[in-house]
């Protein structure tokens, strides 16, 4: 009979056992199959524009914070409703709104099989995260995911970029005083990448689209140093479609090579964006090497016909600061200097302190 007992204790222990094993099977298979759909990011189906967030997700992430930042969450940019305001081969750009600080931010989607990997980009984000000034958009935070996708979070600006603002054409983008502080706040941007830190950041993408305006028209530079979380192969791509737009100095082949001096160049192009309100492509099917705003300047300095090439209302501010009607005088040394800067030539360009003290005696 106590053998009879000892038996149906081992049979009822082994069931239990075995009951316990299946459950725990079954857990660890629908765990795996749970884990296995590709709810990525780099397909772009994380970001809810209706506000349905990314709750599921297993693991949060990582959100480092910055100056201005110190109020992100994780959670709440996650669940940001977003709508989409810019695509590239490397990413995608969100205008989101933050429900929980009830604020408006910029978040910059970028592609895991773009981007480097985490380990590699930490000095980089912390270098692009220290950097403040008035003429530069602030890096706020950055989010890096649990299946390697990454969120840049920068401010929003209603206003827009300067390309928007040139091509809209209204008589705010005609007025010297317009021009020429929008120009000197570039330039002042530049500097202090290029001379104001222990480590100088070449910008690297330096146009017309991403130069940013505030409610005062002040222009700050966004995008400065985005290549140095890239893989080179991404960041060669983001080149050569700045070469598309017509950015891209004469002399640079590789993302690698960029330099001060081409970010030099592209400031040119950008200056004669402004005072004629061209963009630095012909339209036409097949444009020349050069420019061709440079060589419609070109052409008009030769026939003596520079006042085609800019706005008559230009001449026409009384605003200028000292009551004065602007001279042509002044709008001829402003070609002349973006056409400096447009050299075909490295070693002729004149560098950013040059080029601000130049701008500043306008």
């Amino acid at each position: 009979m106590e053998n009879r007992h000892k038996l149906v204790l081992i049979v009822s222990t082994l069931s239990i056992s075995f009951v316990i094993f299946i459950i725990l099977a079954l857990l660890y298979f629908f765990r795996r199959k749970r884990s296995g759909k590709d709810e990525s990011w780099d397909n772009e189906a994380s970001i809810d524009t209706k506000g349905k967030g990314v709750q599921t997700m297993d693991n949060v992430g990582e959100l480092i914070r910055f100056n201005g930042g110190e109020n992100l969450t994780s959670l709440d940019i996650l669940d940001a409703p977003g709508e989409v305001i810019g695509k590239s081969s490397y990413g995608t750009l969100y205008k989101a709104n933050l429900v929980m600080n009830d604020s408006v931010v910029c978040l910059r989607f970028l592609r895991p099989t773009c981007t480097k990997k985490v380990q590699e980009l930490s000095h980089l984000v912390q270098l692009l995260g220290s950097v403040r000034h008035p003429n530069l958009v602030p890096l706020l935070g950055f989010y890096s995911g649990p299946r390697g996708e990454k969120l840049v979070v920068h401010p929003f600006y209603e206003r827009g970029n300067l390309a928007q603002f040139i091509n809209d054409g209204r008589g705010e983008c005609h007025k010297w005083t317009v021009i020429s502080t929008i120009a000197t706040g570039i330039g002042r941007g530049l500097h202090y990448l290029h001379t104001e830190l222990h480590s100088p950041i070449i910008h690297g993408n330096l146009k017309s689209k991403n130069i940013l305006l505030d409610q005062n028209q002040h222009p700050v530079l966004s995008d400065f140093g985005l290549q140095t979380l890239l893989k080179p192969f991404a960041a060669q791509e983001m080149l050569e479609s700045a070469a598309i737009e017509g950015y891209r100095a004469p002399e640079l082949i590789n993302m690698e090579d960029i330099s001060e001096s081409t970010d030099i160049y592209n400031f040119g192009l950008i200056l004669l964006e402004l005072i004629t309100g061209k963009g630095p492509v012909n339209k036409k099917p097949n444009p020349d090497r050069d420019s061709y705003i440079q060589s419609s300047l070109r052409n008009a300095i030769l026939n003596n016909q520079i006042s085609d090439l800019y706005h008559p209302e230009i001449l026409m501010d009384e605003n200028n600061g000292n009551g004065n009607l602007t001279n042509e005088e002044r709008v001829l040394r402003f070609f002349q200097l973006a056409m400096d800067c447009c050299s075909p030539s490295p070693s002729l360009r004149p560098n950013i302190k040059q080029i601000c003290k130049k701008l500043e005696e306008m």
